[in-house]
């Protein structure tokens, strides 16, 4: 959609850093080939709104014939969202799944009970040098749904809310924000934006929402007179009017929040549920390694290799 009202800043903006409930500074990890900065879960926050997991991926310049290699690995409890601003990679799944992705674009795995996947630099464009620079994020379910059967859905850029005001450009990835809503399946309440503003430019963060946070991916914003450089993320107090203002050289921002669980999250490796007895029956399923009949399988069409469970 074109110009939207609702997405121009009609309330002051922060009166103080009280508003800022928590600042994470992500902690970056070198995965070999790239590195990645996770904001969530951090030691102050573990969620905002219904996301446990947050994490930046590179930006990195590969070679030719170089690229990401993810195996095979499962997940449960949760659905994943990958979404890219350069590159692309190919996600396979034990649902049959075989599935490009490109800047833009988002692909939402639910995994309920159990799901395995893999990801991976296509052959053809290991051809030639290139990049990759995205996020990827874990939605916790509700307890009632942690169970539910997996899936998946791809949903191209055109398919996604676009929302333009003075000086921004907003993408609506998940949930609801702003009048407008996305294709997305979900569980629960929430919100999963990304926000170019140019100089200046104000957004005001969506007030339908229990917990509402920002990470800036570049550029900076100004909230109640500071300033906060790339590779930061702020959780506000619930229900206070909040405005971000992009710095001198714009900002690119991820928004996100929604409803809150009501419940802390057992994790471990990559599984996410209400329990520890949930968490223990999935580890010791992948250990098995019965890819014919038990639990997990392997992508049908990448089924050399899995990524062991690591020790603990």
């Amino acid at each position: 959609m074109s110009w939207n009202p609702s997405i121009e800043p009609h309330c002051p903006t922060a009166g103080s850093l009280d508003a800022i409930e928590t600042l994470i500074i992500p902690r970056a990890r070198d995965l070999g080939s790239f590195e990645v900065r996770r904001a969530l879960p951090a030691p102050k926050r573990q969620m905002v709104g219904p996301f446990i997991f947050f994490d930046q991926m590179g930006p990195v310049e590969f070679l030719t014939d170089q690229g990401i290699d993810v195996r095979p690995h499962p997940h449960i409890g949760l659905a994943t969202v990958t979404y890219l601003y350069k590159g692309e990679f190919q996600h396979r799944d034990s649902l049959g799944t075989n599935q490009m992705i490109y800047p833009g674009e988002v692909n939402w795995m639910i995994a309920g009970n159990g799901v395995t996947h893999s990801e991976r630099t296509s052959a053809e464009t290991r051809k030639g040098a290139s990049s990759l620079f995205g996020i990827q994020t874990w939605v916790a379910l509700p307890e009632k749904d942690e169970d539910t059967d997996a899936g998946f859905e791809h949903h191209a850029e055109d398919a996604l809310p676009f929302i333009e005001g003075e000086g921004k450009e907003v993408r609506l990835i998940i949930g609801t924000a702003w009048g407008a809503a996305a294709p997305t399946k979900t569980f629960s309440e929430m919100f999963y934006a990304d926000a170019v503003l140019q100089p200046g430019a104000m957004i005001p963060l969506p007030d339908n929402h229990e917990d509402r946070g920002v990470y800036v991916t570049s550029g900076s914003i100004t909230v109640a007179g500071d300033d906060f450089q790339a590779g930061r993320m702020m959780v506000f107090r619930p229900g206070d009017a909040i405005t971000l203002k992009a710095g001198p050289q714009g900002a690119r921002l991820m928004l996100l929040g929604g409803e809150t669980l009501g419940q802390s999250r057992y994790i471990w490796w990559n599984f996410v549920a209400s329990s520890q007895d949930k968490i223990d029956a999935a580890k010791e399923a992948w250990r098995a390694g019965d890819w014919e009949h038990g639990r997990f399988q392997l992508p049908p069409d990448d089924r050399d290799e899995f990524t062991p469970a690591p020790d603990g």
